[in-house]
């Protein structure tokens, strides 16, 4: 088969289009043909061996949709054909990758093989995190910095189709208008306006932060009490001044998380709540994939540059 592989760590000229040996499913796994890939900042963090061992022919993407080719022994729910889209440990940037059968979502029938893509990293990370994990309910505020994602687009919907107010913050006039369009109450320019003062009496409850330095003693002032401040990221630094008696005050948690490295177990629970409670949203419009770009598989090089360069609105993506 044809895949991305990493030749060795660095810029993205190291991604190369080679021929790969095709994966055999094993046990509870799927062969998927994949159809399209989704492009993640953590690809690139990735490429550039950020999580430590040397990513030298490695083959990048954590998230596709195409059918199902081949079925391995005990995968009792899917069968040859079968239009799926996943999330994957990675190998995503290639013509076939392997998954466990339970990491699978249904293509919906009205979005096409980019858009169902485009959704598993950036769904499951936004229900485990500002979900389940932070616990956003119906009438609370919650914000949501880099609005413009695709985990900010993601949330924003989600947030607004199970009554939660959303706010975010991106880095352009057109970025916020479409923010505002998918559901954000306000979206403030942050290279115009200073958030915290554009939200001061708004009252925060839940944070999604995947910006980190200086905007974490904002997000504390802006925060109510029992607020909950959730990190995905620390892409403006990974310290951060923390006053101690704001959290004592307020009775903040800080927490975060990385999906990456859950293990299977728990992305199979989390692949059935999203399939129970997110699902249904695509079916009847309350939820809508935005795309940005879609390049072909050879250009992913290109694919990933548009995404280090931040000008994207929504999701990046590879055709195969």
């Amino acid at each position: 088969m044809k895949a991305i592989l990493i030749t060795r760590p660095g810029d993205s000229a190291v991604l190369q289009l080679q021929e790969s040996p095709t994966p055999q499913p094993q046990r509870n796994q799927v062969l998927i043909r994949v159809r399209a890939a989704g492009v993640n900042r953590s690809d690139l963090l990735q490429r550039e061996g950020g999580y430590g061992p040397n990513p030298s022919g490695q083959i990048p993407g954590l998230e596709v949709a195409g059918t199902i080719e081949q079925c391995g022994p005990d995968v009792d729910r899917w069968q040859p054909g079968d239009a799926v889209c996943a999330l994957i440990a990675g190998g995503g940037y290639a013509e076939f990758v392997i998954v466990d059968q339970r990491h699978c979502l249904p293509v919906p029938a009205q979005l096409s093989f980019a858009q169902a893509a485009s959704l598993p990293e950036t769904i499951l990370t936004v229900w485990s995190t500002v979900f389940d994990w932070a616990k956003l309910k119906a009438g609370e505020n919650l914000l949501v910095h880099g609005g413009s994602s695709g985990i900010g687009i993601t949330a924003i919907q989600l947030a607004k189709a199970f009554g939660a107010n959303a706010y975010a913050t991106a880095g352009s006039a057109e970025k916020c208008a479409v923010c505002e369009q998918l559901g954000a109450v306000k979206c403030i320019n942050y290279t115009q306006e200073d958030f915290e003062q554009a939200l001061a009496g708004v009252g925060i409850d839940v944070v999604l932060d995947m910006v980190g330095g200086a905007y974490t003693s904002k997000n504390l002032r802006l925060m109510k009490t029992d607020g909950r401040l959730m990190f995905i990221n620390a892409m403006q630094g990974a310290d951060s001044q923390i006053h101690i008696p704001t959290l004592m005050q307020k009775r903040i948690i800080i927490s975060g998380s990385m999906l990456k490295p859950r293990d299977d177990d728990f992305k199979a629970t989390l692949t059935a709540a999203v399939e129970q409670h997110v699902w249904p949203l695509l079916s009847d419009g309350r939820f809508t994939p935005v795309i940005d770009r879609i390049f072909p598989l050879a250009e992913a090089a290109r694919a990933q540059d548009r995404m280090a360069s931040s000008e994207h609105i929504g999701k990046i993506m590879l055709e195969v």
